[in-house]
């Protein structure tokens, strides 16, 4: 696929639309995976990695490092693997079937993953299922090993100020959609219809989350995350990052 840094760079382009701090959050997860591993090569697991955003930024800072992109999304992943030209594993799994480690490559690293991470994705899942997928992460991961999941997840001690910044960032949102300083979700989906190439895995994707059933958003505060990282059995658990309403909480194995 020729244009997969095209594409790679038009994802990135659209999703900092949406999360203007998205790079703040990629460096501090990168940073943790840093402390757990001495700044060597880590084994890192980037879990519903869509086009592989976070591996490509973990082997531009580890040269050396052993990366895993699972996702769903065909088109994704076609872009994911792509852009990583052998440099790491692909591996097509559903997050919300509990089977998906099945799915890992025939041999975990020794001991386990360094560290297992994600950033704005698991808020498609319900409630119970991404409480037990952190107990399934969990199992995964080397001792002390870190999990790290970046999402929207609001301070609920500040309801009306988050509400406000919700607003906020959506009118900055609709101001740059209108002037064409970015490409909004919708309007990256229409382009990759007009792809060759991706067309074909578009109608994959089409078929996976028919109708509204990838728009059912669940996003809890912080304080959840935390006590659904304990009751998984995570030795520590808190917050690595804030920037508004999103955060990264960090579990330690």
């Amino acid at each position: 696929m020729e244009t997969a840094s095209i594409w790679q760079e038009s994802w990135d382009r659209q999703q900092e639309g949406f999360l203007p701090d998205r790079e703040e959050r990629f460096a501090a997860m990168l940073t943790a995976v840093a402390a757990v591993t001495d700044d060597t090569a880590p084994r890192l697991l980037d879990l519903a990695g869509g086009t592989g955003t976070i591996a490509l930024r973990a082997l531009a800072r580890f040269p050396g490092a052993e990366v895993t992109v699972l996702d769903q999304d065909p088109v994704l992943l076609t872009i994911a693997e792509a852009s990583l030209r052998g440099r790491g594993t692909i591996v097509e799994a559903d997050l919300g079937d509990p089977s998906w480690r099945a799915k890992l490559p025939g041999e975990l690293p020794a001991g386990g993953f360094d560290a297992v991470l994600t950033a704005t994705a698991l808020h498609w899942l319900p409630a119970e299922r991404v409480a037990a997928l952190y107990g399934e992460i969990r199992e995964v991961l080397r001792p002390g090993g870190i999990f790290a999941n970046a999402d929207h997840m609001p301070e609920e001690s500040l309801p009306t100020l988050s509400a406000k910044l919700r607003g906020h960032g959506r009118k900055l949102r609709e101001a740059r959609y209108a002037t064409g300083a970015v490409t909004s979700w919708s309007d990256w989906w229409q382009r990759v219809a007009g792809d060759e190439v991706l067309a074909p895995r578009l109608a994959e994707r089409e078929r996976i989350y028919p109708g509204t059933a990838h728009h059912q958003e669940w996003t809890p505060p912080v304080a959840w995350h935390l006590d659904a990282l304990r009751a998984a059995g995570f030795a520590e658990a808190g917050v690595l990052w804030r920037g508004g309403t999103d955060a990264a909480v960090v579990g330690l194995r």
